[in-house]
């Protein structure tokens, strides 16, 4: 999602990402706010005369991007398609019957860990366990997508790799080796959980010293070809461990000033159309050509491109940026859902379908309620109910989201 785990041993400092997926901050204790809410080897794209890639358009779709042409099972009721799209979280340490029974139901995505979800690693590995269990007996739909966000440095929340920080690895003597090894070891920590998703890279471009990007860590770079490099070595490496990842948060907020989250509240920022598309997005386009399988959304509001709506809610940020300048044709998923940036939006059913109209695939509940998943799908049901979302767009939106979970385990 611009946009929330205990070590035996030593205490990790984590960042919230709009409920821990996205733009937050990290708490100033070092354990996770209760975040407002909050991925194949290429080459890399041409290069203009100044040195920034020209942003280009495949040919076909990477193997990692699912076609949407995919049809879903016809008897999927209008509350299985819309949970289909819903990425649930639960409080403390134990799945609730009722996420359980839903996932049975075939009326869940995936589900999102927190630290409060692990305080201990078997525990997880329990609740993991019977997550799957439940998934099981459900009508079908493929393995839950079972996500995290382990960037590394300041932002994890399990135990252990990667231990550097992205702004470590832009700083290192083999940047790209070491963004090799941290994706690598991301993947491998995740699976060894149990999990197939992570919220992660951040391919922000910070633009000055000690901004919001750069404070926390989570930017490689201020140079835009440098986070394409790095972001696609790390997203290469993590899904040859069979981990999904998720390029995190277009079009970028490597211009948002320190304090500027929307985890806590609106944020604009007023970077120029030729500084997004010649420097915050370039990123993108290395991304893409690595197969990365998910894309997040900001919950940013970015004149120059759409000045009435936050990133996520913009179908011109969305299908005119992402899929239709830059050609991607994997998963897009929203930052938190409950994010204070979206506060003038309604209530989660309301930003729920705002999004999906936008063209967001996965919407992220992550506010630790197994209601607020429940509240974001009905809405999207109701929607596709009384036809205020489109079926086609919708059954698109579905097969995307189970081919994705149709190639993880």
């Amino acid at each position: 999602m611009g946009f929330r785990w205990l070590v035996a041993g030593a205490v990790l400092l984590l960042a919230a990402c709009s409920s821990g997926s996205g733009g937050g901050a990290p708490s100033s204790s070092g354990t996770p706010s209760a975040p407002p809410t909050s991925a194949s080897a290429s080459a890399s794209p041409p290069t203009s005369a100044a040195g920034t890639p020209t942003p280009t358009t495949p040919a076909s779709p990477t193997p990692a991007s699912p076609s949407p042409t995919r049809s879903t099972p016809p008897a999927a009721s209008p509350e299985q398609l819309a949970g289909r799209r819903v990425v649930y979280s639960y409080p403390g340490p134990t799945p609730p019957e009722a996420l359980l029974q839903a996932v049975r139901e075939g009326r869940v995505a995936g589900v999102i860990f927190f630290s409060e979800n692990v305080p201990d690693p078997q525990t997880l590995r329990t609740a993991v366990d019977r997550l799957r269990r439940a998934q099981a007996q459900s009508p079908g739909g493929g393995p839950l997508l079972l996500m995290t966000d382990q960037e590394g440095g300041r932002v994890r929340r399990l135990p252990g790799a990667p231990e550097e920080s992205a702004r470590q690895v832009g700083l290192s003597a083999d940047p790209v080796a070491a963004a090799q090894r941290t994706g690598a070891a991301a993947g491998a920590n995740l699976a060894s959980y149990g999990l197939n998703l992570n919220l992660a890279p951040v391919l922000d471009v910070f633009s000055t010293p000690g901004d919001f990007s750069d404070s926390l860590g989570r930017s490689y770079s201020d140079d835009p070809v440098t986070v394409g490099r790095l972001g696609s070595a790390f997203i290469r490496s993590q899904q040859a461990t069979g981990v999904a990842a998720t390029a995190k948060h277009f079009p970028g907020l490597g211009t948002a000033p320190a304090g500027a989250n929307t985890d806590t509240g609106p944020v604009v920022l007023p970077a120029s159309a030729a500084r997004l598309r010649g420097v915050d997005e370039v990123p993108y386009g290395p991304a893409v050509a690595a197969g990365v399988k998910l894309v997040m959304l900001s919950w940013a509001v970015y004149p120059a491109l759409d000045g009435s709506r936050p990133a996520g809610l913009s179908p011109t940020v969305v299908q005119g940026e992402l899929r239709g300048r830059l050609a991607f044709r994997g998963v897009t998923v929203s930052d938190a859902l409950e994010a204070q940036a979206l506060s003038a939006y309604g209530g989660t059913g309301a930003r729920a379908v705002g999004a999906a109209k936008a063209g967001v695939d996965l919407l992220l509940c992550s506010a630790r309620d197994v209601a607020q998943g429940d509240a974001a799908a009905a809405a999207l049901a109701a929607g596709l109910r009384d036809g205020s979302l489109d079926r086609a767009q919708f059954d698109a939106a579905v097969a995307r989201v189970d081919a994705l979970r149709g190639g993880l385990h």
